[in-house]
């Protein structure tokens, strides 16, 4: 199936950062956004180390694909990832923001292979992207994650894909003991993740950011 989707309008920063104008807000850290993934997300959810065949992790926002990639980096074995997004870029802004990370570019450049579809592969990772407001395509979702990248825009910018019910909905698509992991530190985020039903904790941040969020599904 081809992707159908609203092209995200956007501004690029020095460094090849693209910029959301909607949200007024970049795609990746300005001090490296592949730093800042592995740090956040991979860490943040203690991978790869509990990587195992059929392992399923989740994504709120697939952005320029870069936790995708990232994942595929410290993949050795077959696993499962989707991602949920409103506004994918086209091939050309993909291609642009890709080429902020030379050392990736042969995921990259599979990955965009792939990119016309909504489900791929990418090195050991099947990937599918759900195209959609997340807050009616995830309740919607038969799958359960083990592992969650909580990656919308900042929670100031994009307070719609931080709310209570759609963070109760993350919980609910989460496998028993499964994980998240955000870079926010946003005091509602993390009482609405932990009324859900998640044990949540603060961990250090990336490149001098006091806090991030993580939790463990009760």
């Amino acid at each position: 199936m081809s992707v159908q989707h609203q092209t995200p309008e956007l501004d690029w920063r020095e460094g090849g950062v693209p910029v959301s104008q909607r949200f007024d807000d970049p795609y990746f850290s300005l001090n490296g956004g592949l730093a800042e993934t592995r740090h956040v997300f991979l860490s943040g959810n203690d991978l790869p180390g509990r990587l195992c065949p059929g392992f399923h992790v989740a994504e709120l926002g697939f952005g320029t694909g870069l936790n995708l990639l990232a994942l595929a980096e410290i993949a050795t074995q077959p696993v499962r990832f989707t991602s949920f997004e409103a506004f994918p870029m086209d091939l050309d802004q993909l291609e642009q923001a890709h080429a902020a990370f030379p050392e990736l570019a042969n995921l990259t450049t599979a990955l965009r292979a792939g990119y016309p579809a909504q489900r791929f592969t990418l090195g050991q990772v099947d990937a599918e992207i759900i195209i959609g407001d997340a807050r009616d395509t995830l309740p919607r979702w038969d799958g359960a994650a083990d592992a969650w990248f909580l990656d919308g825009f900042s929670p100031a910018k994009n307070p719609e894909l931080w709310g209570a019910s759609l963070m109760g909905e993350v919980c609910a698509h989460t496998a028993p003991g499964g994980t998240f992991a955000t870079y926010t530190a946003a005091g509602h985020v993390r009482r609405a993740l932990g009324a859900a039903g998640f044990s949540v904790s603060r961990a250090e941040g990336y490149a001098g950011k006091r806090h991030m969020s993580r939790g463990v599904r009760l």
